[in-house]
């Protein structure tokens, strides 16, 4: 791979072992399109999806692309009454990174990161690599030593 993404260069950083993928030329839009793009079991490609409570507490969720956020269960994770997702024009602004290309590392500040159990079937999951086109996949424990995570049921 010829480019390296600013979450990559973190992860070299912090000598953490990842492997790089890209999809640009596969034509993959949805989240099964890339796992398919990527020879990857749905269950192991992750989402990252940005929340908000309503004191105004950013959260970041990581759930397989799949899969659909259970905010009450969600909530329940970060001992919040309830959060939303945050609208998509404040994505941008917010953690540095477009809709398709937010990554739970190297955001602007560091949120929160809950991730759902179900990745701990898996040896690795990959998520994106911060840039539309390009995932990493990486431990749940190297994961651990890029961000402040909880691994939590909810899906």
């Amino acid at each position: 791979m010829d480019e390296k993404t600013n979450v990559m260069r973190l992860l070299d950083g912090k000598r953490i072992k990842y492997t790089a993928h890209c999809y640009l030329d596969s034509g993959a839009v949805s989240g099964a399109d890339v796992a398919a793009a990527l020879g990857q079991e749905p269950g192991k490609v992750f989402k990252t999806l940005v929340t908000v409570s309503k004191a105004k507490k950013y959260y970041v969720f990581m759930v397989p692309v799949c899969g659909e956020l259970n905010l009450k269960k969600a909530a329940a994770a970060v001992r919040e009454k309830s959060i939303a997702m945050i609208p998509q024009k404040e994505l941008l602004p917010l953690t540095g990174y477009i809709h398709g290309g937010c990554s739970p590392i190297g955001l602007k500040k560091p949120f929160p990161v809950g991730i759902d159990a179900t990745c701990q079937n898996y040896d690795t999951i990959c998520c994106s690599a911060g840039k539309i086109g390009y995932q990493v996949e990486l431990s749940v424990g190297d994961l651990g030593k890029m961000v402040r995570l909880t691994v939590a049921d909810i899906l």
